[in-house]
């Protein structure tokens, strides 16, 4: 296979990342090699997401896009990867002259077998979700210096009237706590400083045949020698215990950071989602973990323009929103997704023009509190995981350890991706901070960091 090039798109979450990461490695473990110009490649890999409307529609758009290179090079290969693959299945196969493969989600780890099978002319659907599921390591290409991603829990055993994913990823099947620091100590050696932890409910993870429960694990991992900085998502709100907030409280390397999803700020649109909790728990969960960990930042999701909303319940979010003081908020119009719930519910969702407006107005809101957070941190002096070169490419950007994008100059001794360096906040952004290095030193991850770039 020398010379034989693969180029993968990935849309959607940390979880796709993940999964094309998987992928990437096992393709290079057969010598393909990356590239990033489709035109170029031997293999075209489009790892899907379903989470919004038109996502089965735009893929088949991006699929016909890559099957025309197929005129003048009939050997290229083209596989469907992802959550819409696993929705669409055989379909796919049938919808698109020229698709090679559809593999869903949790078969990833089979792909190097896939491709070899549709090498040999077979066309692959390989979807489901079988009991074995391979997470060998050393079939990683991790992505950048700094970040190493670890999924702990993969599916969902909810059913939020709105979502897709236990349709598209199955139900929840949890890694084992001896797998997961395993993985985690490969990803110390390999340089990486910050560890994150991943699962569509994150924090529904229990050992297998075991006790354990994600408050343990978070211990476990916070106390592995070497993990300088420790984040997770994404929490369900009604199962975030208090065992849970201990542990953010008692580990300076998890991060004051939480992402917790609450959709709506009325009761009436949680019950119609199926949320399972109403808005006066998330409001004492958000105290409870405020008053554990001094500076925390919350971040979260919300739906706008779900069947049957109100103005009542447009102005409960709104309410909501001014009360909690989100450090960040990614709002959606409501996408109805095939097979869910809130698909079949005899109400109707507002006008389009309406739910833009509500969206619009819950933007307008955070961009002024997230300023005013923002400002906040102001004169204060954060230890910053360098994550690469601005746009002007003379700064950096970074992250500090609440999850703010920062800006701030390079220094004669400019510090390298994966970096600690200590930085002073002088300006704070509708979206991100301002800063200037305090001292020249830095703080490297590790001589021996390496790692595998993947496109795109």
């Amino acid at each position: 296979m020398a010379g034989t090039r693969f180029y993968v798109e990935t849309w959607g979450c940390q979880m796709n990342e993940l999964d094309t990461q998987r992928m990437a490695g096992q393709l290079m473990q057969q010598g393909i090699l990356p590239t990033d110009r489709p035109e170029e490649a031997d293999l075209i890999l489009l790892n899907s997401c379903s989470v919004r409307e038109k996502a089965a529609q735009k893929a088949y758009s991006r699929l016909g896009e890559y099957r025309l290179l197929k005129r003048d090079r009939p050997e290229l290969l083209i596989g469907f990867c992802g959550c819409v693959a696993q929705q669409e299945g055989e379909a796919a196969l049938r919808r698109i002259e020229g698709l090679d493969f559809v593999v869903g989600p949790a078969r990833v780890g089979e792909l190097s077998r896939i491709v070899d099978r549709a090498r040999a002319g077979e066309a692959v659907v390989a979807t489901g979700f079988p009991e074995d599921r391979d997470f060998d390591l050393d079939t990683i290409s991790r992505e950048g210096t700094h970040k190493g991603m670890v999924t702990l829990i993969e599916g969902c055993n909810k059913r939020c009237t709105f979502c897709i994913v236990p349709y598209t990823r199955g139900p929840e099947r949890c890694r084992s706590l001896a797998d997961v620091l395993a993985e985690v100590r490969h990803l110390l050696a390999m340089g990486f400083v910050e560890i994150e932890l991943l699962g569509q409910t994150v924090n529904h993870w229990r050992e297998p045949g075991g006790e354990l429960d994600f408050a343990d694990l978070l211990e476990a991992v916070a106390t592995v020698p070497g993990v300088r900085r420790l984040r997770f998502l994404t929490s369900y709100p009604r199962d975030f215990t208090s065992r849970m907030v201990e542990q953010v409280a008692r580990h300076e390397n998890i991060c004051p950071y939480v992402h917790l999803p609450v959709q709506s700020g009325s009761n009436r649109m949680l019950r119609l989602m199926g949320r399972g909790y109403e808005i006066e728990a998330y409001e004492a969960l958000v105290r409870e973990l405020r008053a554990a960990r001094r500076g925390l930042a919350l971040s979260t999701d919300l739906i706008v323009g779900f069947p049957g909303e109100t103005d009542e319940d447009h102005q409960a979010t709104l309410s909501l929103v001014e009360r909690i003081r989100f450090a960040q908020i990614f709002a959606f119009k409501y996408s109805p997704r095939p097979g869910t719930p809130a698909t079949r519910l005899s109400l109707e969702p507002p006008a389009d023009e309406v739910a833009s407006r509500r969206l619009q107005e819950i933007f307008g809101l955070q961009r002024g509190i997230q300023k005013e957070l923002n400002e906040e941190l102001v004169g204060r002096q954060m230890e910053v995981l360098v994550t690469g070169w601005g746009r002007d490419g003379r700064s950096l950007d970074g992250r500090t350890p609440c999850h703010r994008v920062i800006h701030f100059d390079a220094g004669a001794s400019g510090p390298r991706p994966g970096d600690l360096v200590r930085v002073r906040v002088e300006q704070g952004l509708h979206h991100s901070l301002r800063g200037h290095r305090v001292g020249s030193g830095s703080s490297p991850s590790s001589p021996s960091r390496r790692s595998l770039a993947i496109v795109p």
